[in-house]
Parts: structure tokens; C-alpha cells; sequence
């Protein structure tokens, strides 16, 4: 028997399973590595609102994240809803100490309708603190726009996609990938969702096509997940974004016609469809 590599997400929970904790427990299982889990906060919602939101304390964070990573060799980390700019510097502080070997950071500030996810500190954590030691970070185009402080209004078009990407690299990140999965989404002749990948040395436009569907709830979640799971399977950067953005799209395009909820449903992770 194989032994499965361990990775670790650090992020919130989704009472409705669609995203968050729950989507990268799905995603690790659906990619064959052992989920590992640190709970930043627990949500009351489902699939058309956010109804409550718990944050635990950052040292409650850190002890989670110390518990497993004091036992179980952990060949990637990812992070996800880190709720407060207190827990970001804590899970700074654990890179610090070479807890991470490969730190894939989804810095999730701005909700899909815009509304700010954490406080402006947190976004000064991100950029100070928790950049530096990541391998990958994967900003949604909102974030990505809150991370270089420029006007989400602004980036019209690939090529604005990848100066703001080479902008957040300069806060040390290795590597950065900006998702471009709301990019001109208001408009009915977009057809496309690329995602643009930076590093020092690669810049690489990954295009695909839109898949027109309601149930699109945790794909920043499952994309980063993926991305950590294939870096622990020993993927280059640029290897796992790849496999990643192909996975999302399986995933949509089996649950396109799903009907869990009156919202934005669950992808197929699983490949149920």
C-alpha cells in the first residue's frame, strides 16, 4: 500500500459544504492526499447567504496548526479565510519557523458581491507578513486589485490581469496567479475565464472556456486546494496551477445542472457527474 502525502488547510468552515474547509477537504480526498485541518471560523450559511460568522482566536489557530504539524509531516499548506489580520500574522510567524514547506496563500478579502472580508490591517498582513513565504498565491481579480491597490474597475484586460500579478509578486511572493473568473462576467459576449500565471521567469495565460452555470460556489477554494495537493505530490508551480484550472473546470462543468439550493451550489469535486 501507498502512503498518502499530508496537507494541511487553514481556513474557515461552510455550513454549507460548498466552500472553504469542506471544499478542500473534498478537493485533497478527490486528488489522493490526506487533508489535514485548522479552523479559522465557523459560518452560518448556505447557498445564497452568509448568516453568522465566528472567528476563533489566532492562538487557537496556532495551536491547531502546531498539534498537526508537531506529528505529521505536512508536504504543503494552504490557506484560506483567515478572518482576522491578527491570524495572518500568526500563520506568518508559523512560515517563519519552517513549519510550510510549500505555502500556497489564497487571500480571500473581498466576498464574490465585493463586500470586505477582512479588515484593512489584515490587508497590510497579507502584503507585509504572509506574501513573503508563499510558494503560490492565487487573488480572485477583486483581491488581487485590494492587494495592489488599484481599482478592480481598472483591470480590463489580460494584459492589466498580468501587471497587477507582477505587483503582488513584489511583496516576495514565488509565484502568483490571478483569477480571472470574474473577469467581464457582466457582460454576455464573454466566453472566456483566463487566469493569468507570473513568476521571475514564466509569464503563462491560462484561457478556458466560461462554463455558464449557478453552482460556482468555492472554486477559489477547490483551485487553491488543488494547487496545494499537486505541489505536494512534487508538481512544479506552474505544473500544479495548470492541473488546478483544468480540475475547477471538470468540477463546474459536472455540477452545471446540479440543484442543491436555491444560491450558488457546490462543485463536483468528485466527479459524480
Amino acid at each position: 500500500m501507498v502512503q498518502p502525502v499530508a496537507v494541511l488547510t487553514i481556513a474557515g468552515s461552510d455550513s454549507g459544504g460548498g466552500a472553504g474547509i469542506e471544499a478542500d477537504l473534498r478537493t485533497f480526498a478527490a486528488l489522493g492526499v490526506h487533508g489535514l485541518a485548522a479552523i479559522t471560523a465557523i459560518t452560518a450559511q448556505n447557498t445564497y447567504e452568509v448568516r453568522a460568522v465566528c472567528a476563533l482566536e489566532a492562538e487557537m489557530v496556532r495551536a491547531q496548526v502546531e498539534a498537526v504539524t508537531d506529528d505529521i509531516a505536512t508536504a504543503a499548506v494552504k490557506t484560506g479565510m483567515l478572518a482576522r489580520a491578527h491570524t495572518v500574522d500568526v500563520v506568518a510567524e508559523l512560515a517563519r519557523e519552517g513549519r510550510f514547506t510549500h505555502l500556497v496563500v489564497d487571500p480571500v478579502l473581498v466576498s464574490s458581491s465585493g463586500h470586505p472580508l477582512m479588515e484593512p490591517s489584515g490587508v497590510r498582513a497579507y502584503r507585509e507578513a504572509l506574501l513573503p513565504f508563499a510558494t503560490l498565491a492565487t487573488p480572485n481579480l477583486r483581491e488581487a486589485a485590494v492587494l495592489a491597490d488599484v481599482n478592480v474597475l481598472e483591470l480590463r484586460s489580460v494584459e492589466d490581469m498580468v501587471l497587477v500579478a507582477q505587483s503582488i509578486l513584489a511583496f516576495g511572493a514565488r509565484a502568483v496567479v490571478v483569477k480571472g473568473g470574474h473577469f467581464s462576467s457582466d457582460t454576455d459576449r464573454e466566453e472566456r475565464a483566463p487566469d493569468v500565471f507570473v513568476s521571475a521567469n514564466f509569464v503563462i495565460v491560462l484561457d478556458a472556456e466560461r462554463i455558464v452555470t449557478r453552482n460556482d460556489h468555492g472554486t477559489g477554494c477547490s483551485f487553491a486546494a488543488a494547487c496545494a495537493a499537486r505541489l505536494a505530490l512534487g508538481d512544479e508551480v506552474s505544473e500544479a496551477v495548470t492541473f488546478a484550472k483544468d480540475f475547477v473546470q471538470r468540477a463546474l462543468r459536472g455540477a452545471a445542472d446540479w440543484n442543491l439550493g436555491a444560491g450558488h451550489g457546490p462543485i463536483d469535486h468528485m466527479g459524480w457527474s
